[in-house]
């Protein structure tokens, strides 16, 4: 029986009977009643209603390539007749994830040409963090395994994941993160610089964060350094130039891995393959899922530098970690055909020489000047949109994040999905966006704060 046998009203009993859904307050849903997504096609989802939505959020930051791409079902259904699974374990492999490897080692940064597969971004940092220590015990130093990461840094929701990342709602409900693993501020002018400080000095203060972190543990007892170039989850907050250069000069001094997370950034979002390449990053690893496969598979792909993987193949012996489903044969057979499609219509080139600069564009003359709106921001295609009550203090509606979540009701209403994350809105949109699409977007999302500006006014 199909879904289509059921109505609305039944699918949502259903969902509220028997689903627990992610980061979600499951009481107020269930009252509510879930929103049925039922069918998509290029930039738009459309609901159990009929109503079509453009996306924003592609998907979860992932449908880079939209939706609707017979493509890749028909490379997951050959795939799947040919050979639906084998694992990678007792020294076997299939065609896809081999050649998927070497297709990522000629995108990727220089020096970094191993990969480890998953399912998830989360999965990848829990390999990153056991290898980078496990690398550190190989070469004859296991107290080196501090990891220093940041504030509202997001790097999955693992014990490992949420551990490594910078969310205090979730560390108070783990109860008990992985040793080892501090945090330091964030890149997030907006709020954090100082009084007349340019960005290039606010970038090399947060910079400093790490330095004065690896002092005060002692380099010999620090690992790494994880972070995501453009913070995605935490409210597309992004650094200063001046930040990574001088991140990167400080973990070559201490001798301190440089981890980045690129599960929101990579194949594409910033107008490179990688963010690494936008703000010239030479990481030890580098964590990417999501756009990997366009959301089409689940897969996550941990790329690892030359350094590291050497060290693992001269001197580890075997290395106990692993997942049944790394290198699935289908999610990878869709990762192959999933870049070449990125490839073949140029959407890399497209973000970074015409959509890009022109969402940037769009969204200052358009959105920036809004009563509700404190800051716009963008790299790529990927923004953010501050939502405060008073322009010129940055005074926010309370309780926090309350406003975020009236813009958001209301852009959805009008047809345009957005994520709301604290008190900021947030855009990653698919990359086979154009003009017209960005227009629309604009015009919708303008309307939104002009409807939510009178309700909050109320308060």
């Amino acid at each position: 029986m199909t879904y289509q046998n059921y109505s609305l009203k039944q699918l949502q009993q259903i969902d509220a009977a028997h689903h627990l859904h992610p980061f979600t307050d499951h009481k107020e849903l269930r009252e509510a009643g879930s929103r049925i997504i039922t069918h998509a096609n290029g930039p738009f989802i459309y609901d159990a209603d009929g109503t079509e939505i453009l996306d924003g959020m592609a998907g979860l930051w992932c449908v880079n390539v939209g939706y609707g791409r017979d493509e890749l079902a028909e490379a997951a259904y050959t795939q799947m007749k040919e050979l639906p699974y084998y694992n990678s374990f007792f020294k076997c492999s299939t065609p896809t994830p081999v050649l998927l490897s070497k297709k990522l080692a000629e995108l990727a940064p220089r020096g970094v040409s191993q990969v480890f597969y998953g399912s998830s971004g989360s999965e990848a940092n829990d390999t990153a963090l056991r290898l980078v220590r496990h690398y550190w015990a190989l070469e004859g130093k296991p107290e080196k395994n501090r990891i220093i990461s940041r504030k509202m840094g997001y790097h999955g929701s693992t014990i490992a994941g949420t551990s490594l990342g910078g969310m205090e709602p979730m560390h108070k409900q783990l109860g008990g993160a992985v040793p080892n693993i501090v945090h330091v501020m964030m890149p997030y002018a907006y709020e954090l610089a100082l009084p007349g400080e340019s960005d290039h000095d606010f970038g090399l203060r947060a910079a400093k964060a790490v330095e004065d972190a690896i002092l005060e543990a002692g380099a010999d007892k620090v690992a790494a350094f994880i972070g995501e170039p453009v913070m995605g989850a935490g409210g597309v907050k992004i650094p200063p130039m001046s930040y990574w250069p001088e991140v990167q000069r400080i973990c070559r001094k201490y001798d301190v891995l440089l981890m980045l997370d690129e599960v929101i950034t990579g194949y594409g979002r910033t107008g490179e393959w990688f963010a690494a390449q936008t703000f010239g990053i030479e990481p030890d690893t580098i964590t990417t899922a999501k756009a990997l496969t366009s959301g089409y598979q689940p897969l996550s792909a941990l790329l690892v530098g030359d350094r590291i993987a050497a060290t693992l193949v001269e001197k580890g012996g075997e290395f106990y970690h692993g997942y049944t489903y790394s290198g699935h044969p289908v999610a990878c057979a869709v990762a192959l055909k999933n870049l070449e499609i990125i490839e073949r219509e140029g959407l890399v080139d497209r973000v970074k020489n015409d959509t890009g600069p022109y969402f940037a564009q769009a969204l200052q003359e358009r959105i920036a000047g809004h009563n509700l709106v404190g800051e716009v921001r963008s790299i790529g295609l990927m923004g953010a949109i501050e939502i405060v009550k008073d322009k010129a203090t940055k005074e926010r509606y309370l309780p926090s994040g309350s406003a975020a979540v009236v813009v958001r009701d209301h852009a959805i209403a009008q047809g345009m999905m957005l994520r709301a994350t604290g008190d900021t809105m947030i855009l990653s949109p698919p990359l086979i966006w154009t003009r017209e699409t960005i227009d629309m977007a604009c015009e919708r999302i303008a309307k939104a704060l002009d409807l939510a500006e009178v309700d909050l006014r109320k308060r």
